[in-house]
């Protein structure tokens, strides 16, 4: 079975975190392994770097994992959807939420109470750190101009900590990532989550454009990736199971986005 593309680039970014990254490390050369026994030629390696944009729509991509509101806005048509990972995170398989976070001692229970806040967040086409946030405010009722000014932090991690320094007033963490946190980051300690958002699927991984076989060929290596990882390996990852989704299962992140997109990018 030859690969289409055997000069072919992989990477995970998006739960890339240092104190775990031995373990991404190890999932990744049991994935290798899979896309090998399945006629693909992967990269040695991982490929890591800031801007991950560019390798999401290289046609030499073999395996990335993206955010679902890129995927919708930018990708769809450059790609194809191998599945979504499954997390130890109390939600649907394939499906994720936010946790709507602030200062311990910010006083702020209710986001009904909220005004003149500073909201931190990552990236501006973030489905868990911008577009889930202002959903929800949307569905609770409450004006974006209680958001007094919004800053972007680069990344979930740094809003955490911009959260337990007092630089930023609230934000949106999406719930992988709040998990991982409260393993490897302090500053979790002086924070409270106030609301959860609604699910939405999580965290697709994506392949560059291909015929439906190949696809499946990498589904199935992906699975039996995650089968072959030792127990330990599987729990600092969060790992539970890959769900089989379609481009239609995010059609949902696309509408939502598109409801309030005018107002979002009138405040970020």
């Amino acid at each position: 079975m030859p690969d289409l593309y055997p000069t072919s680039v992989a990477l995970l970014p998006m739960y890339d975190w240092p104190e775990i990254r031995d373990a991404t490390d190890s999932f990744w050369a049991a994935l290798r392994e899979s896309f090998r026994a399945a006629g693909f030629s992967p990269p040695e390696d991982l490929t890591r770097t800031e801007d991950p944009l560019e390798l999401w729509r290289s046609p030499n991509l073999l395996l990335a994992q993206t955010c679902g509101l890129p995927y919708v806005e930018r990708l769809v048509n450059d790609v194809s959807l191998v599945g979504t990972p499954a997390y130890d995170i109390d939600c649907g398989a394939g499906s994720y939420f936010s946790v709507i976070v602030v200062h311990k001692d910010s006083g702020l229970e209710n986001l009904k109470f909220l005004d003149s806040a500073i909201f931190g967040y990552n990236d501006p086409l973030s489905q868990s750190g911008v577009a889930s946030f202002f959903f929800h405010l949307a569905a609770e009722g409450v004006p974006f101009q209680k958001i007094h000014r919004c800053d972007r932090l680069m990344s979930h991690r740094a809003v955490i900590k911009g959260l337990a320094d007092r630089r930023i007033d609230i934000a949106s963490i999406d719930a992988v990532t709040w998990e991982l946190a409260k393993r490897y980051e302090k500053a979790t300690d002086e924070l409270s989550v106030i609301a959860h958002t609604s699910p939405t699927p999580g965290l697709p991984l994506i392949t560059a454009r291909r015929e439906k076989n190949e696809v499946d060929r990498l589904h199935q290596g992906v699975i039996d990736a995650m089968a072959s990882l030792p127990c330990e390996t599987q729990d600092r990852l969060l790992l539970t199971g890959l769900a089989a989704t379609e481009e239609a299962d995010y059609q949902p992140i696309k509408r939502r986005y598109e409801n309030i997109r005018s107002d979002i990018e009138n405040l970020l």
